[in-house]
This record gives C-alpha cells, sequence and structure tokens, in this order.
C-alpha cells in the first residue's frame, strides 16, 4: 500500500492536473461510468461535529474510493486543525486496497478544479480580472484555478480581517508564477465585484458576502464557500440576474445550497430553472457561455466522484515517479 502525505502532494500534483482528471471524470459519470453513491454524515452532536463518508467508484478505471473527513470546529482550541481527511484507494478487480492518500490539499485542489472548469466554458474569453470575496483555506486553489484557464492581469482581494487579506496576496505573489498582473486589498466586497469579470466567493458566510446591484454585464460567478442549508453567499439579486445557474450536481445543491434553496422557499425560482449540471456542458449536451452580456453563477458544493479523480490522478503520478511510503498491512 501507498501511503501519499500533504507534503508529497503539494510537490507533485497541481491545479493543472486536477482539471484535467476532474473534467475526464465529469465525462465518464456522463457517459454512466461512475458509481457515486450518497454521502453518509454521522453527527456528534456534544462536539457540534460530523463525521463524513463520501465513496465512489470509476468503472474505466476500475479503482474506487472512500473519503473520510471529520469536522470538529472545537478542535482549535486543543490545537489540532478543525477539518481533518483521508481517501482509502481500491483496485476493484482484486480488491487490494492501493493507498492511504491525506485528503486536505486534495480537496481543495478539487475544488477549485470544477471551479476552474466552469469558467473555463462560462467566463468570458476575455476575463482578466478576478474578485476573490473570503480569503480562508479554499480560495488560494479557487484563484489558481481560474488563472490556469484565463490570462489574468488584475486580481481584487476582499475579507472582512484585512491582515488575512494582506497575507493571502503575499502567498499568493510567492506561490503562483501564472499571475502577471496587478493584485490589490479593497475595502468592501462591493468594490471588487463592481471591478471584475469573474467572481470567486470562498467563504462560510450565512449571510450575502456581496450586493448584487454591482454585478456588471458578462460576470461569471463561483460560489463553494456555503455549502450548508443556512449558508448564503450571493443573494436573491445575483440569482436573478444570472441568466445561467450551473451546479456541480443537482442532488447536491437541493440539499446543501443555502442560497438556492432559500430561493426556492421565497420566490418563485425553483430547482428546475437550474440551467445545468457543468457536466452537461463539459460534454457538448447544453452550451456554455452565449454571448458576452449574460451573467452565469456556478454552484458547486462537492461530491464523491472529485475526490476519486484526483486521487486517481495523485496516485497514478506518484507511482510514475516513485513518490509515497510503501508499507504492508
Amino acid at each position: 500500500m501507498l501511503i501519499l502525505n500533504e507534503e508529497e502532494l503539494e510537490s507533485f500534483y497541481t491545479i493543472e492536473d486536477a482539471i484535467t482528471d476532474v473534467e475526464n471524470s465529469l465525462l465518464a459519470n456522463r457517459k454512466g461510468q461512475i458509481d457515486n453513491p450518497i454521502r453518509t454524515v454521522i453527527d456528534v452532536k456534544e462536539q457540534s461535529a460530523s463525521s463524513v463518508y463520501m465513496p465512489s467508484a470509476s468503472k474505466t478505471e476500475n479503482k474506487a474510493a472512500v473519503k473520510v473527513v471529520t469536522i470538529f470546529p472545537n478542535n482549535p482550541k486543543q490545537g489540532k486543525p478543525t477539518t481533518q481527511g483521508i481517501i482509502v484507494l481500491s483496485d476493484m478487480e482484486n480488491g487490494e486496497h492501493l493507498a492511504v492518500i491525506s485528503a486536505t490539499y486534495l480537496t481543495k485542489l478539487r475544488t477549485g478544479a470544477v471551479s476552474g472548469i466552469a469558467t473555463k466554458h462560462l467566463g468570458r474569453k476575455n476575463a482578466s480580472s478576478v474578485a476573490v470575496i473570503g480569503t480562508g483555506g479554499m480560495a488560494y486553489d479557487q484563484l489558481a484555478a481560474v488563472l490556469a484557464v484565463r490570462h489574468i492581469d488584475q486580481v481584487y482581494l476582499y475579507n472582512r480581517t484585512a491582515e488575512r487579506a494582506e497575507s493571502f496576496k503575499k502567498t499568493v505573489l510567492e506561490k503562483n508564477p501564472l499571475l502577471e498582473g496587478k493584485i490589490e486589498v479593497v475595502s468592501t466586497a462591493e468594490v471588487a465585484v463592481e471591478q471584475s469579470s469573474i467572481v470567486i466567493c470562498s467563504t462560510r458566510s450565512e449571510t450575502p458576502v456581496f450586493d448584487g446591484k454591482v454585478l456588471k454585464p458578462g460576470t461569471h460567478i463561483n460560489g463553494v464557500g456555503s455549502y450548508l442549508p443556512h449558508m448564503k453567499e450571493v443573494d436573491l439579486e445575483t440569482l436573478a440576474k444570472s441568466s445561467k445557474i450551473v451546479v456541480d450536481t443537482i442532488e447536491g445543491v437541493q440539499h446543501e445550497a443555502g442560497e438556492l434553496i432559500h430561493a426556492a422557499n421565497v420566490t418563485d425560482w425553483t430547482f428546475d430553472d437550474v440551467y445545468a449540471e457543468v457536466g452537461e456542458i463539459v460534454a457538448g449536451e447544453k452550451a456554455g457561455r452565449e454571448s458576452e452580456e449574460e451573467i452565469t453563477f456556478f454552484k458547486c458544493v462537492g461530491t464523491g466522484y472529485f475526490d476519486l479523480a484526483v486521487a486517481i490522478g495523485a496516485y497514478n503520478k506518484a507511482k510514475e515517479l516513485g513518490l509515497g511510503q510503501v508499507v504492508e498491512i
């Protein structure tokens, strides 16, 4: 069995790798070559915590995976991370367990990859400015994915704590060679949004993080931070102005996308108004952006086969490079 830790994964598996692998998995899923059962969530009420189990399998790769993620909000008080995860990868020809892979980096990477794919199909071809609202753990890979699919010359950052935005700016400039333009921390989310052609929302906010009235025609928005029914990153104005609302999976957003659930509860919008799953667009079953003026919104809450895609990709690349620790169990 191969063991792959965070440091090793970050050294060789890139956002470009993840975009390729996730895009291929989206196509495989449209062809019926992916098994993706509903995730299981075990609540730990005493700790206000949860343990999440996400299985999936690929018929084309003959491999299956289970991602196990624990979310314990009180952990920082004990000096431990809130979120901890692993992926167990298995061979579906003989049942051998091939690898145990650290999941924190891969989770951020696969979520970024899906947003990058959505941006490639829904963002304007000449989009050159990005607003990043929320500069927490998911934000870097979201931005890196956009930089991988569009030539960006201006990035605007907004975070409720300005010091975190400044720290994020420093990290981006140090780590991402694809950023050739300027990066600026701004005073409000609206200042960032009104100047940008792509907007990244990556927060756990329970209230909308910007006023949809400031959105320019032609803007594309990626919403990835709110993943529970009580969370809402974008407002009803943003949804009303979006000519295409695209999601990662219909089933997932119906249960977890707070802003969409809210819209379905208080307006005449329904989940039947979702334009497409992103896989339908990747497969050419539905069109992506069709005009320079339309506003598009992509909502991602995550699903197990995205983790499977990057786990297989990272495992195969590690084997090619001779990386990872081999152990007997």
